[in-house]
């Protein structure tokens, strides 16, 4: 059985991690705010312009004070770390 649009995969919620909306994580990159996370891999092929994808994050860096959204598809890892939980709520999903 393949899974729905808004399922999302064991091995994908492994790679997203804790960066629920809200949350706050930081990484040699900059501290992101998580605003939005897309689980529809049509919809973040899109955003990420990548065939691939399954998943997606809408991010703005709060270190930047003009930080405007942008997507990513990077996996959590060892050097991402958590600075505010997110709320576990209801994924973006498009409008019909």
């Amino acid at each position: 059985m393949m899974p729905s649009a808004t399922t999302i995969l064991p091995s994908a919620a492994d790679e997203i991690g804790p960066r629920h909306p809200g949350a706050i994580y930081q990484n040699v990159d900059g501290r992101f705010e998580v605003l939005a996370r897309v689980t529809d891999p049509r919809e973040a092929a899109k955003l990420l312009h990548r065939k691939g994808a399954r998943w997606a994050l809408i991010v703005r860096d709060t270190l930047r004070p003009d930080g405007q959204p942008f997507a990513i598809g990077s996996a959590w890892t060892t050097s991402d770390y958590l600075l505010r939980e997110g709320t576990s709520g209801p994924a973006y999903a498009p409008a019909a």
